[in-house]
């Protein structure tokens, strides 16, 4: 396939060239971005764009362009240069030439085959977390900063554990297949042959005779994450946010995902949400249980909602009140809000209102009672 669209490909090439697009921006990065950044970005986005499994128009121009800005910034004499002189300074550097790899050639040297290849490796756990946000978050939309601990390939050995390349060789008791092969006579004239892992190199073929000294030999370090959350408006409780690509890092798999569960806080004395329904309870007193009231609620983004009642208002009555509920996830409708009303009756009444009671309820020429 891919020699079949080589023409096609130097095509694109040409046109990123012309384009020259800003490589930082191509890879949704920082000028600051460390190399291990420029690693990850290149990782998730020439997956997401790779011709053999992003249809859509216009996606293998991109993986062009990604392809074309990992190949910049993961060398760090091209980067430097770039940085100060721009795509100008890099076609002096190569003399006018412009010798760039085939995309498809970076990305199979990067994940160690075709994209189906690297289909195949395997793959890191997938780490879910409960995340909870607030109502007012989730009914606004927002974005979250959070940090996350993960270990990370070493910087230092690439995930080798070695000091250096010079230090990595191949296992003298396996001959570097990883196996020991052992012989057993069985009968006189005749041989069994048996494999076994070999326990010189824990079956890799290759031994390292000086560790990292930034590791330890363990091949990843600790690391601290900075991400950012994206909530839209009215993302439902239990809603998993994905992070592609963000669990720990190891040699010897390729880094499983990060799953946020999003859920709402517990907080006393606010709006209370179901699906697309919010629920208030509001507490009056008998004055306006009777008499009727108006009030104002502060809703979660901040407006007022007025609720009023004429007449009576029943104690548990609850009033309905369209389109002030949580907003339709990925829609521009919301759902409704019900306010349930709690009457509060005083703890003693003194004699004149007392009498102003009776004489309401039974009449002027009614006694005055002891109790109501």
């Amino acid at each position: 396939m891919h020699s079949a669209s080589y023409l096609v490909i130097l095509c694109l090439i040409f046109a990123v060239l012309v384009s020259a697009a800003d490589l930082y921006k191509v890879l949704e990065l920082s000028k600051h971005a460390s190399e291990q950044d420029i690693r990850k970005a290149y990782k998730r986005l020439s997956r997401k764009y790779h011709p053999d499994k992003n249809t859509d128009p216009g996606a293998e121009e991109k993986f062009v362009e990604i392809a074309h800005a990992y190949e910049v910034l993961s060398d760090s004499t091209k980067r430097q240069i770039y940085d100060r002189h721009g795509d100008e300074g890099l076609r002096a550097h190569e003399g006018g030439q412009n010798p760039h790899s085939n995309p498809f050639d970076i990305f199979s040297n990067f994940f160690g085959g075709g994209f189906n290849a690297q289909q195949q490796v395997r793959r890191g756990p997938t780490v879910v977390l409960d995340f909870e946000v607030s109502l007012a978050d989730m009914y606004k939309g927002a974005n979250i900063d959070f940090m996350m601990n993960k270990k990370i390939l070493c910087d230092h050995c690439r995930g080798s554990g070695a000091a250096s390349g010079g230090d990595i060789h191949d296992c003298s008791g396996c001959g570097g297949s990883g196996v020991k092969t052992i012989k057993q006579q069985i009968f006189p004239g005749m041989f069994a042959q048996s494999q076994s892992t070999c326990n010189e190199c824990g079956g890799r073929g290759r031994v390292i005779k000086k560790i990292c000294p930034h590791c330890q030999g363990q091949k990843v370090v600790d690391h601290t994450q900075h991400y950012t959350l994206e909530l839209h408006p009215g993302t439902p409780e239990g809603f998993d946010v994905v992070f592609e690509g963000e669990g720990d890092e190891s040699p010897d798999w390729e880094a499983g995902d990060v799953v946020l569960r999003v859920r709402s806080k517990k907080e006393s004395g606010n709006l209370r949400r179901k699906e697309s329904s919010l629920y208030w309870r509001e507490t009056i007193g008998i004055d306006e249980a009777l008499l009727g009231f108006k009030r104002n609620i502060t809703h979660l983004d901040g407006h007022l909602v007025q609720i009023d009642h004429k007449g009576v208002t029943q104690p548990g009555y609850v009033q309905t009140i369209e389109s002030e509920g949580m907003p339709l996830y990925g829609t521009d409708n919301f759902g409704d809000l019900f306010v349930e009303y709690n009457v509060v009756l005083p703890i003693k009444l003194n004699p004149d209102i007392r009498r102003k009671l009776a004489e309401a309820f039974y009449g002027s020429s009614h006694h005055d009672r002891d109790e109501l």
